[in-house]
């Protein structure tokens, strides 16, 4: 795909790894559509980037997210790519046991990464592939899964939905392919994030140094390689991990 003058959403656009993605592709002439909760925080970051407009819409929503896509299409006229990225952390263990108290992780906990993570990128999928296919011009969906796809400690809820993207852009990639709809994956390590920042100096200096690399991979690293998804066409229903060699 051609990115360029080509209309594409991103999820969870407002910071972090979707506002360098948001960027990274407007620079190569995307328009962008950037969706997130906070509508502060969305709006500022279209004001930043040229030829585009924030949403706001809760992913995990149905019909919020019915909604957004089909005012996307209005405003833009089509919808040519989309990059499930929105996600949220509520790391714990499954079980803990100590000095014969039981706490256990529950399940509010483990469901409502389960929405987002998992069921929203099912919903925004399946709304973007609906566009797509009545366009009659195909498109390109990715999902940002995670190297803790494989499993994590204190990550059952995680893990889960991040194996569950990869599963779904895989049996996506051959459902829609006959709608000339292509599907990839993206699986990052420890990037230098918001989130990551906010780390204790000792955690964050282990994670970088799981890496052979030494170091954080960069929001725009992972950019790179979102971008090389579209832009190659015979990539599709693969996982790209992009993790300096990191394995959990």
């Amino acid at each position: 795909m051609d990115i360029n003058n080509k209309v594409i959403v991103i999820t969870g656009a407002a910071r972090g790894l979707g506002l360098a993605m948001a960027e990274y592709l407007a620079d190569k002439g995307a328009k962008i559509a950037l969706v997130d909760m906070d509508f502060e925080s969305v709006n500022h970051a279209s004001s930043m980037i040229t030829d585009s407009k924030g949403y706001v819409c809760n992913v995990a929503n149905e019909s919020e997210v019915e909604q957004v896509f089909e005012q996307i299409k209005n405003d833009f006229s089509r919808i040519d790519g989309l990059v499930n990225n929105a996600g949220i952390l509520k790391d714990g263990l499954l079980i803990k046991y100590k000095d014969g108290e039981m706490n256990k992780m529950s399940l509010d906990q483990f469901q409502s990464v389960i929405d987002v993570n998992l069921s929203g990128v099912f919903l925004c999928g399946r709304e973007a592939a609906s566009h797509m296919v009545r366009s009659g011009q195909g498109g390109v969906i990715v999902n940002i899964s995670s190297i803790s796809r494989a499993g994590n400690f204190g990550q059952t809820n995680y893990s889960a939905a991040k194996a569950g993207v990869v599963a779904m852009t895989t049996a996506w990639a051959q459902e829609l392919a006959k709608f000339d709809i292509r599907t990839g994956a993206i699986a990052p390590g420890f990037i230098e994030t918001e989130m990551t920042a906010q780390m204790p100096q000792k955690a964050y200096d282990m994670a970088a140094q799981m890496s052979p690399l030494k170091r954080m991979g960069t929001p725009q690293e992972i950019a790179q390689a979102v971008s090389f998804i579209f832009e190659n066409d015979f990539i599709s229903g693969r996982v790209i991990e992009v993790d300096g060699g990191t394995r959990i």
